[in-house]
């Protein structure tokens, strides 16, 4: 009987022990993915290189093993203000904390070192992938006439594979994003603050864009210690790019701005109703590498960016609200 590669599902939850299967539940655990795939065995085998006295080649040993999984989720609001989106479990293992003002937002913060770690369940038309361990990095795209996402990929521990399908998957709690356009999403901004009581950004220069794209920059390994085998995350560092609309007195502004190394506060903000906005907000972003993009015969100016820390662990703030 054939197997179809969209039989596909996914349960994560927050491990209250490091490496411990935290047993995640179709009812309370399942992520609404796409874009899904898993190498069930990164192993660094071992060639025997046996002498013998014809051509041959030798078998190889299967040596320490890891897992490795990606998707995306998109990235809204949870429907309510003041409630935690499904996916938060996935970006705490990304090395933000989470933390929750009833009723007026949830906020994602970045943290150091890295504790939180989730188990995953990858079920695969029927054969269950069990990862442990689990942390990763995201990339978020915020890409103009596109769903707002945010990719994951994660290296996990193996916890082994049976012969398992997943039960009636609870996935309520994943609300339907809108597509980024203009009137659901605000110009990206520079030389902005961020004002947590509303949540709203407020102040600068808001500049008609492509979008922004963010990469966490997560340096994310296995470490097969004797007795102590984990996945770690040792370093960040947090990149993007963006494309904006400028006027020719405008682009010359910011080329003197970058052969400055000057560092200024951006923003997105992404939605129109209340449960349902994100907003992305990096208050010590720099642009560099300054290029030309033709979109339909209009001329952008498009930048690298890097955002460096402010006063530690805060080069990126996500909010859903």
């Amino acid at each position: 009987m054939p197997r179809y590669i969209r039989n596909t599902a996914i349960l994560a939850k927050i491990e209250s022990t490091y490496g411990t299967d935290a047993v995640p539940t179709e009812g309370a655990n399942a992520i609404l993915v796409s874009n899904a795939t898993i190498n069930p065995l990164a192993a660094d085998n071992v060639s025997r290189d046996l002498i013998r006295p014809y051509m041959g080649g030798s078998e190889q040993l299967v040596g320490v093993v890891h897992i490795e999984l990606s998707f995306d989720v998109e990235l809204a609001g949870s429907g309510a203000a003041g409630t935690a989106p499904a996916y938060g479990p996935l970006l705490r293992a990304c090395g933000f904390a989470e933390t929750v003002t009833a009723s007026v937002r949830t906020e994602y913060n970045l943290v150091t070192p890295v504790a939180d770690s989730v188990s995953i369940y990858y079920f695969s038309d029927g054969a269950r992938h069990v990862a442990r361990g689990c942390r990763g990095k995201v990339s978020i795209k915020m890409s103009a006439r596109d769903r707002p996402l945010l990719s994951f990929r994660f290296l996990g521990l193996d916890g082994g594979v049976t012969a398992t399908a997943p039960s009636t998957l609870t996935l309520s709690g994943f609300k339907t994003p809108a597509v980024i356009s203009d009137p659901n999403t605000g110009d990206f901004t520079l030389g902005c603050t961020y004002t947590a009581a509303t949540p709203t950004l407020t102040g600068g220069t808001g500049y008609p864009s492509q979008g922004l794209e963010i990469e966490l920059g997560n340096d994310v390994a296995y470490t097969a210690l004797l007795g102590g085998e984990s996945i770690d995350i040792s370093k960040r560092e947090v990149t993007g790019k963006v494309s904006l609309d400028l006027t020719a007195a405008q682009e010359a502004t910011f080329m003197t701005n970058v052969k400055a190394n000057t560092l200024q506060a951006g923003g997105l903000m992404h939605g129109t109703a209340a449960g349902y906005k994100a907003m992305l907000f990096l208050p010590a972003l720099q642009l560099i590498n300054p290029s030309k993009v033709e979109v339909n015969g209009r001329l952008l100016c498009g930048y690298d960016l890097r955002a460096v820390p402010s006063s530690g662990n805060d080069e990126i703030k996500i909010v859903v609200h």
